[in-house]
């Protein structure tokens, strides 16, 4: 198991789509059971991942868990069956795992029709994701990338609201275009490999080494290297969703069913994050520390916080306010990323994962509200703390985490990200501290509308609290919630190295590349260990 762990995980939930393909679609009971042991046993076959990656934190190597090899799949074009996480990758697989036992679990009693199609495609879903965290081959990643789309679109399309199917081709053709440029890029980066080294592979680790060097080449140069650059930045731009890529994501949001915008929050729009990470950052160092680019990637992403929490000020529909709340998130995401500090960068990451746990228990919360009385006007509610003492409770505690409350999870992600950017250029720090405040605004205002006074309206007065599936499904989130604001010390260590050799690589690229050849030479532990320190003492002097 210790061997292929990578591979459990990743295929646990694709066996119970093809067992839920042998069991008569009448018996749902059955169905439903099977979905949910199976997302369940996805989860707990993760978590002996924990203590075995905490044991490599600090070990020299980039990629821990390393599972097939370069070119063993299709050798004749030099694509492979190659998986292998960092600290990055296993926190975003572990959240998947999470979140996807979690969307399961809250769709027992919201999906009435087709049931067994939709437990089959819910599954196949979560394969498609764990996938592209878990790639180190191009071909294999781009693979998971489009494999996921068509689960994701019939989920929107078949249980979603009235506007089902224009959300659902809306949210397909914006994917769909990004993905046809990234695949683009991607060729181009597979044939310049063959130029320089007369090998053909698809293998992400071989491609860090001559990605970098378009830029220089004299066959390509600066302008080459930027077409490629923005070839990736569009697929992950409008994955995340960027401003001004973000409209398909409130219609796919409103008419996705419950369990549908948990997971595409929570994990669907990290892939994007995780691609400026993994792949624009290390391929294209000199295009994103070039003064234009980056100033344009902070201005849109200080654009996205303050238009994205405006925006929610504005929203009728509880789902839409929570949608367009994401949309000014992930500008803190993609300003750390992009304020290329280790600080910055560690902050980024953790607030992924903070805003899955977040944002995905707000789609929980007014899905539950939903599924009571069939709507999500803000006008339609007031005074539910009355009947719904446990909701309300839990809705308080998930709502000062999402606005960054000290003590909770979404306050440490946020004051890091801030921090490391003051020290990068306070003044894109000053710009983005208005969405603080603006998403306090919105949570709080939201909160007072839904929940304070006497119930006015007839029909919530007969509302009942939380059943315990329903408390069940929340008992996770919550205790994330308060474990990462009391105590993130454990995610910031397993951030620690690969952060800091990512900044590093990108700001030096040569010397970058000269720490990853010592690294990951084999018998050379204790020239990594001194390469470790040089690689720590440069950073303080920077």
């Amino acid at each position: 198991m210790y061997n292929h762990i990578l591979s459990i995980i990743l295929f646990t939930p694709l066996v119970g789509a093809i067992i839920l393909l042998f069991v008569p679609k009448e018996n749902e009971d059955a169905i439903r059971w099977i979905a949910n042991i199976f997302a369940l046993a996805g989860f707990l076959v993760s978590l002996p991942l924990v203590p075995w990656f905490w044991a490599q934190a600090s070990s020299p190597e980039r990629f821990k868990f390393v599972e097939g090899a370069a070119n063993n799949w299709i050798p004749t074009i030099g694509a492979g069956y190659y998986l292998g996480i960092d600290g990055i990758s296993f926190l975003l697989i572990m959240l998947t795992t999470l979140l996807g036992w979690v969307s399961i679990l809250s769709s027992w009693t919201a999906i009435e029709n087709r049931v067994k199609e939709y437990y089959v495609w819910f599954l196949i879903l979560q394969t498609g994701m764990l996938g592209v965290f878990m790639g180190l081959d191009f071909f294999l990643f781009f693979v998971f990338w489009e494999a996921m789309l068509v689960p994701m679109y019939l989920l929107i399309g078949i249980w979603g609201g009235p506007r089902k199917l224009y959300a659902a081709i809306k949210f397909f053709l914006y994917t769909l275009a990004g993905s046809v440029l990234m695949l683009l890029g991607i060729l181009f980066l597979y044939f310049h490999h063959h130029t320089v080294t007369g090998v053909y592979t698809f293998s992400i680790p071989a491609l860090y080494e001559t990605a970098p060097k378009i830029y220089s080449d004299p066959a390509y140069g600066p302008t080459i290297a930027t077409l490629l650059f923005l070839s990736f930045f569009f697929a992950f731009a409008i994955k995340v969703p960027m401003f001004p890529f973000h409209t398909w994501l409130p219609d796919a949001h409103v008419e996705a069913p419950t369990a549908g915008s948990v997971i595409l929050a929570g994990i669907l729009l990290k892939m994007g994050t995780y691609g400026f990470i993994r792949f624009s950052l290390p391929f294209f160092p000199d295009v994103i520390t070039h003064t234009k680019v980056r100033i344009w990637m902070i201005v849109l992403s200080i654009i996205a916080i303050i238009y994205g929490a405006l925006v929610s000020l504005m929203q009728k529909d509880m789902k839409k306010l929570v949608a367009y709340s994401s949309v000014s998130h992930l500008g803190f995401c993609t300003l750390g990323i992009f304020a290329l500090t280790p600080l910055a960068l560690a902050g980024s990451v953790l607030q992924q994962f903070n805003h899955g746990i977040s944002t995905g228990a707000l789609f929980l919360i007014v899905g539950i509200l939903y599924e009571r009385r069939h709507t999500r006007e803000i006008a339609e509610y007031g005074g539910i703390s009355n009947v719904m003492p446990i909701y309300a409770t839990i809705t308080m505690i998930m709502f000062l985490s999402s606005m960054g409350l000290p003590l909770l999870n979404g306050f440490i992600g946020e004051f890091t990200i801030l921090q490391g950017t003051f020290m990068e250029n306070w003044r894109w720090g000053a710009w983005a501290v208005p969405g603080v405040v603006l998403a306090a605004a919105y949570l709080l205002w939201l909160y007072q509308r839904v929940f304070f006074g006497t119930v006015t309206n007839p029909k919530n007065e007969k509302l009942h609290d939380l059943t315990p599936r329903e408390v069940f499904t929340f008992v996770p989130l919550l205790i994330m919630a308060f474990w990462i604001g009391l105590a993130p010390k454990p995610f910031f260590q397993i951030l620690e190295q690969p952060v800091n050799q990512l900044v590093q690589n990108v700001r030096n690229p040569q010397a970058g590349s000269a720490v990853n050849a010592v690294l990951q030479a084999p018998g050379s532990e204790e020239v990594s260990t001194t390469s470790t320190e040089n690689l720590r003492a440069t950073k303080e002097k920077n």
